[in-house]
Parts: C-alpha cells; sequence; structure tokens
C-alpha cells in the first residue's frame, strides 16, 4: 500500500542512462530547424484560426518561441499561454490556461486548436474535455498521458516544481480519458525524459500516432515535428483525417503500428527467454 492508502503500483521504467545523455541533440534539432528557415514554406498553410501552445514541466513561452513562429509564418495565429514557468499543476493554473483558451475562442470567433508539449499535452487535453465545443483539435508532444511521472526521468523536478508529492491515484482514471475531439500525440522512441509507451494513443476514433525520432528536449522543435503540426492544423475544421504516411514521408515517419508490434514481440521474447533462463526449483 502507499502512504496515500491507495495500492501500490508497479510502473514501466524510466528512459535509461543512453538516451538521457542524447538529450544533449536538442540542442542540434533547434538549430535545425533554423537554418531549414528557407523550406519552411513547404510546410501545410493555415487558415488563421488560433491555437494555444502550451509549453512543459520547467519551461515557458520561450520554449515554444520558435514553434510559434512557425506557425504564425504558416498562416496560423499562434498564441502562448501567458502564465510564465509551468511549475506543475498547482492552484488556478488549468483554470488560467482554460480562461486563456476562452479568450482566444472570443476574440476570433473560431474554435481553438491546442499543442501542448510534455505535461502542457496534459493540459490540453484536460482543456478539450471541459470545453470541448471551443477546441478544434489537440496536439501532444512526448507528453505522459497513459502513464505516470514516475515513468519518466522528470518526477522529482516535478515533485519540486510543483511543492507536492506524487502517487498513482494523482495521475490515474479521469486524467487518462482521452478527449472527444480530434488528438494526434506525436513521440520519440528514443525519448530521454518520457518513455514512448506512456505517449501512445491507443483510441481508434479519431486519434493518431506520429512518430519523430528526436530528443525530448527538441521534439518540440525538430523540423519533422514542425511540418507534422502544420499538415494536422491545415485539416478542414470537421473533416479530420489521419496523417498520410505514403511518399517520401515513410522514410521521415516510422509506422506507429508496426514500431510497437515490433517492441511487443521483442519484450515477449525477451521475457520467454528470462522464463527459460531462471534456475530450476
Amino acid at each position: 500500500m502507499s502512504a496515500s492508502g491507495h495500492p501500490a503500483r508497479q510502473h514501466e521504467p524510466a528512459p535509461g542512462f543512453m538516451l538521457k545523455m542524447m538529450e544533449a541533440r536538442a540542442i542540434w534539432e533547434h538549430c535545425a530547424s533554423l537554418a531549414m528557415r528557407p523550406l519552411w514554406g513547404a510546410a501545410a498553410t493555415g487558415d488563421g484560426h488560433p491555437v494555444l501552445v502550451l509549453p512543459g514541466l520547467a519551461a515557458g513561452d520561450g520554449s515554444t518561441a520558435l514553434m510559434r513562429r512557425f506557425l504564425r509564418s504558416r498562416g496560423f495565429a499562434a498564441a502562448g499561454w501567458g502564465q510564465g514557468l509551468n511549475f506543475g499543476l498547482r492552484h488556478g493554473v488549468v483554470e488560467r490556461a482554460h480562461e486563456r483558451m476562452r479568450q482566444l475562442w472570443l476574440e476570433n470567433g473560431r474554435s481553438v486548436s491546442l499543442v501542448g508539449w510534455s505535461l502542457g499535452g496534459l493540459y490540453a487535453r484536460e482543456l478539450a474535455k471541459h470545453s470541448p465545443e471551443m477546441v478544434r483539435l489537440v496536439i501532444t508532444l512526448g507528453s505522459p498521458f497513459t502513464g505516470h511521472p514516475r515513468e519518466t526521468n522528470a518526477w522529482r523536478l516535478y515533485e519540486f516544481a510543483s511543492g507536492h508529492r506524487i502517487d498513482w491515484h494523482d495521475f490515474s482514471g479521469p486524467l487518462r480519458a482521452a478527449p472527444p475531439v480530434p488528438t494526434t500525440s506525436i513521440w520519440s522512441p528514443t525519448d530521454g525524459i518520457v518513455a514512448w509507451r506512456c505517449s501512445l494513443e491507443t483510441r481508434r476514433f479519431l486519434a493518431e500516432n506520429i512518430v519523430v525520432e528526436s530528443s525530448h528536449l527538441g521534439l518540440g522543435a525538430h523540423p519533422a515535428t514542425l511540418y507534422a503540426i502544420a499538415d494536422r492544423l491545415a485539416q478542414p475544421e470537421g473533416n479530420w483525417e489521419p496523417f498520410n504516411r505514403e511518399g517520401w514521408r515513410r522514410f521521415v515517419y516510422c509506422d506507429p503500428e508496426r514500431f510497437r508490434a515490433h517492441h511487443e514481440k521483442k519484450a515477449e521474447a525477451h521475457g520467454h527467454m528470462a522464463i527459460h533462463a531462471s534456475p530450476a526449483e
């Protein structure tokens, strides 16, 4: 039993040492997007609807500046969340984010798309569940909505930043439920902060996964991520279709179902080998 009286639960391991060290490539991923700015015009064009971008843990609007600049260049009315640094689920945070979304909805007279990076993706999903009539679609980037903070390498930082300890019941039930709007989860199999399984969208209706080979800290600035975000946001409202991986895209975005099946088969094989390798009683 946990200290709170709830049953203790085993969780998946967080990304290992090598993946954590590979987070240093985030610098290259940011620089690559800036270097490819002359090619931004190849991305899909927006229709001017508002897009609210929510930052990750211990990050603020500065971390999403490149993404918002890109989105504005493609014709989207991208806006930051305006709350400074994201210190976790403190009192009033989600309420203020909701008010920011409502403000954009009223000012533009159109539904708002939500893009949330890491912890910001959890906020985006909650906002869409609370007021789906205001939300056009949700895009999450490396967000642990099917897991728990202890399945990431940021849970200690979360406890320090938010000022309270976390337990399994804090991130179960309603928080894991899918929003009733089109939802795209973009994640990386080599994420050094959040295990990819924590970001896997398993819902079949109006939901999808897009795989980008990236670090966690660079996922929101990676050129492939930016292209995919623009593609998703550019869809006509009410005519959502899954991401098209045909042609050159199949060389950039691997098949998430095939990736998942491969790793499940690999894990099953390892488990079978472990059983046979155990000493006889």
